[in-house]
């Protein structure tokens, strides 16, 4: 079903089920039978058998000549792009539709650990940027069509291993974790560092903030004058994961550590919130992934562990909530579906609901990929074929990467 969709129908779509979410501050139990019924086909258009049925491999890009630690995927006027960071100190840009890397900027001197397209620069300059973090200390942005580096962050003190910017204000801020122990907090508007955040006792591998939310009595979401004292007024956090084991959310106003979820064995690779734009209750989630081989998902309101998904061989390096929903017959109804990526080269796919066993397992390519290092859900083009060639649908595809330094595109 959702292959038929074209781009402006899936986009009102999301626009509708943001806006009685978001806006109207309502949960699906409370939405009236007939547009409960309309949000749950929304769902359904996402379904997981669909993917596993017709699902191959598409692409590949290569040109990495080592690891590959971090990906990321991005709509520029039009265009679909993906960057990568690699273990060979060189930040990439490929070009999906065409197949083709476009860009390579060599300006770190060591490994680049993370990479990030910047929506604040796009949105408000019509700049295409990718941001990165080194292990040469640093955290760099790079237009990728102007082919310069522009900026340089270099307040960390050792190895900047994440980024991540944020879900408001259009990107505004960006987040980064170190090896020295800290989480960094910056106006990207201004390049001014507003916090650092301490608590965790080894190297900071993962951040996240958390997702979008209505800001109440204000009218402008961009109010740049007061926006931090609207962030932490309404909860905004940063959650991150460490080489102590531990997982951390931290209050974005004040800076302070409001909890501490312990539960890992070893070290925590991956952190995710639940999003907002998910039909259920997502949104009090998170989601990790850790060198004890397994995935866990934490209730961030009772600050307990819920579920703890075992299978993986190896360390599990990326987590993601999906787009997809799986028909969960144990409680007759819908449930969300969560990804994972491993160091054992497998994709595995787990019902939020139910952790008896994996719902679906993409294997890399055992002569080539040696191991998932990252992972991102794409929303790609796809050509029709019949008398319209020139009309073109979306559908979901999966993007790795693997240790062997290579992209695939899996969908």
């Amino acid at each position: 079903m959702y292959l038929l969709l074209n781009q402006s129908e899936k986009d009102e779509i999301q626009n509708i089920i943001k806006h009685w979410i978001r806006i109207s501050k309502i949960k699906l139990g409370w939405i009236h039978d007939f547009d409960k019924i309309v949000a749950k086909y929304a769902a359904n258009i996402f379904m997981l058998d669909t993917f596993c049925s017709s699902s191959k491999l598409l692409k590949t890009f290569t040109g990495h000549k080592n690891w590959i630690y971090s990906i990321d995927y991005s709509v520029l006027n039009d265009n679909q792009f993906i960057c990568s960071g690699s273990a060979d100190s060189t930040i990439r840009v490929w070009d999906v539709d065409n197949n083709e890397q476009i860009q390579s900027f060599n300006g770190h001197s060591k490994s680049v650990y993370c990479v990030k397209f910047s929506p604040y620069h796009y949105r408000n300059h019509r700049r295409n940027v990718v941001c990165s973090s080194s292990d040469d200390k640093t955290i760099s942005f790079w237009d990728f069509k102007d082919n310069i580096a522009f900026q340089r962050y270099n307040q960390h003190t050792d190895s900047v291993f994440c980024i991540e910017f944020s879900s408001f204000n259009g990107g505004q801020y960006l987040c980064s974790g170190s090896n020295d122990r800290t989480i960094h907090l910056y106006d990207v508007e201004t390049h001014k560092s507003l916090h650092v955040f301490k608590g965790h006792t080894k190297g900071v591998l993962c951040t996240d903030f958390s997702p979008l939310q209505s800001i109440k009595n204000n009218k402008n979401d961009n109010n740049k004058s007061n926006i931090i004292g609207l962030i932490g007024g309404n909860g905004y956090t940063i959650c991150s994961g460490s080489y102590d084991g531990t997982i951390r959310i931290w209050d974005i106003e004040t800076s302070k550590q409001l909890t501490v979820f312990n539960g890992h064995e070893s070290n925590v690779w991956s952190v995710k919130y639940g999003s907002n734009e998910l039909i259920n209750s997502n949104v009090n989630t998170i989601l990790s992934g850790s060198n004890d081989k397994s995935v866990r998902l934490w209730d961030i309101r009772s600050c307990q562990q819920i579920q703890v998904f075992n299978g993986h061989k190896s360390t599990v390096y990326t987590v993601e909530y999906s787009p997809f929903v799986v028909n969960n017959i144990e409680v007759s109804d819908n449930s969300s579906v969560i990804c994972s990526g491993s160091f054992d080269n497998t994709i595995r796919f787990w019902d939020i609901r139910s952790n008896k066993k994996e719902l679906y397992m993409i294997k890399g390519d055992i002569q080539e990929d040696y191991g998932i290092r990252c992972f991102k859900f794409i929303s790609s083009k796809k050509n029709r074929n019949d008398n319209d060639k020139t009309n073109q649908n979306c559908e979901i595809n999966l993007c790795y990467c693997s240790v062997n330094g290579s992209i695939r595109i899996w969908g």
